[in-house]
């Protein structure tokens, strides 16, 4: 061992060597290993993926979203409550909004209807999210059947794909006019889904939430800062329900790693007796056992955080998107844009690379300062 370099390579060359003579039991300790990471890795993408989509979703919306409630649910607006509004000092703008959800028994499929501020389509067109597209099998230029609230069969011609930054935002998308939207839901013309307000300062908008409560009792104004919150708690709550169920994988995993990280077989321990005596210093047994350590945790981390991300940036994270999506069963297929958090990796690495690696390390320093001739014998 000329240098320092060539030393730890050559260690890593017979760490190797020995994994290899192990083989079964490494083998079936990395796809365990793998597994786990797999599983916690994919549950941090997915979560941190759909945080994102959410972000991207509340990026544009309005300051404060004013609704009407009747008898504790959401009712229609009275669009003249806008005017009333407006007139609160502070108030920027404030601008009737129509959307809502219609389900396609053909399909199994759940849509969310729009109506932008800005007309974007003229009567009798629309514009589709990607997902919707594909799942109603229609291209741009053909028209597309819906069924109005009176069982009436509305024909509309696709106009267009909606693009979108986020798949969230676009999957389950249909753009279309205020008269066809009014035709669909039979709505009246004076009534409008909910109130979206812009305020001038920030700072001002629970002032202007509480004058608008107290000028419209029935109203409840809901802030953007409140959606975030709530979309934050929703995805962190069924992230951490899917860890609690996972849980006791994961502890019978830490306790398998532990033991056979902190135990010497009899076959190492001979080995490292041998070594020993044939001029390996204590470093040298204890780089040996940490580079064992590296190889297999880090396999195990790159293994699984691979398979983590193909899982759910390709394949829609399948094995748990019900449980995390909610009402997906209902809901267009879109595939989540590639996203990785670095803080998000690095706690990944710290937990299951450091502990393991670092466990393999105390047996092997007792091992190795006890006397050769013992350890060989034993």
């Amino acid at each position: 061992m000329n240098s320092p370099l060539n030393r730890h390579r050559n260690i890593i060359d017979f760490a190797l060597s020995s994994l290899l003579r192990r083989k079964m039991k490494n083998f079936s300790l990395l796809a365990v290993y793998t597994l786990i990471v797999f599983v916690i890795a994919s549950l941090l993408f997915f979560v941190h993926a759909l945080k994102r989509e959410a972000a991207l979703l509340l990026a544009d919306a309005p300051d404060m979203v004013v609704q009407r409630l009747m008898a504790g649910r959401h009712d229609l607006i009275p669009v003249d409550y806008a005017e009333k509004i407006r007139s609160i000092p502070g108030v920027r703008a404030v601008t009737p909004r129509l959307w809502g959800y219609y389900y396609d028994p053909v399909f199994g499929a759940n849509y969310t209807l729009t109506v932008p501020p800005k007309p974007l389509v003229e009567p009798g067109n629309i514009l589709v999210g990607a997902e919707v597209s594909r799942n109603q099998r229609v291209r741009v230029g053909e028209m597309v059947a819906f069924r109005t609230s009176d069982h009436i069969p509305l024909l509309l011609t696709v106009k267009g794909i909606y693009p979108s930054a986020s798949n969230l935002v676009a999957a389950d998308l249909i753009v279309m006019s205020s008269e066809d939207f009014q035709t669909m839901f039979n709505l009246p013309k004076d009534r409008a889904t909910d109130l979206a307000v812009t305020v001038a300062n920030p700072r001002e908008l629970t002032t202007v939430a509480a004058k608008i409560v107290e000028a419209f009792p029935d109203a409840r104004p809901i802030l953007k800062s409140e959606m975030l919150r709530t979309y934050d708690s929703i995805f962190d709550w069924r992230g951490g329900m899917m860890v609690v169920i996972l849980s006791a994988a994961v502890l019978s995993f830490v306790i398998f790693a532990w033991d056979k990280a902190t135990g010497l077989s009899a076959e190492e321990r001979r080995e490292i007796g041998i070594l020993k005596s044939i001029g390996w210093e204590t470093a040298d047994v204890l780089y040996l056992k940490f580079w064992e350590g590296i190889v297999i945790s880090l396999s195990a981390f790159l293994l699984g955080g691979l398979l983590a991300y193909g899982h759910v940036f390709f394949f829609s994270a399948s094995l748990f998107e019900h449980a995390l999506k909610g009402w997906a069963v209902l809901y267009p297929r879109f595939k989540l844009v590639p996203t990785v958090d670095s803080y998000h990796l690095a706690v990944l690495f710290f937990l299951t690379v450091l502990p393991y690696t670092t466990a393999t390390i105390v047996p092997a320093w007792l091992a190795a300062t006890a006397d050769p001739d013992a350890a060989m014998r034993s």
